[in-house]
């Protein structure tokens, strides 16, 4: 018998919006796309609820969300780790 392997899950990395909610994070995901009738590169953003136990996280705070089973009605990922900030 072989053991099942798991899938590899989605990754993102993002912009801490929100902590207001207990153990969840409101993440923004920029991503650069072309316009598909005037070529010109533009960013969308997109915000993802992720679940957050372990981290202290502020606003601002760049982390590394993954994707994960249900875990509400709105929450399918969780963070994964927090990037550290460069200061400039």
């Amino acid at each position: 018998m072989t053991t099942p392997t798991r899938n590899q899950r989605k990754e993102k990395s993002g912009t801490v919006v929100s902590t207001k909610m207990d153990k969840t994070a409101i993440v923004r995901v920029n991503r650069t796309m072309r316009h598909p009738l005037y070529h010109k590169v533009v960013t969308v953003s997109k915000k993802y609820y992720a679940h957050n136990d372990q981290f202290e996280l502020a606003v601002g705070d760049e982390v590394t969300i993954m994707e994960t089973r249900p875990l509400s009605k709105l929450k399918r990922w969780r963070v994964v780790s927090k990037q550290e900030k460069v200061s400039a």
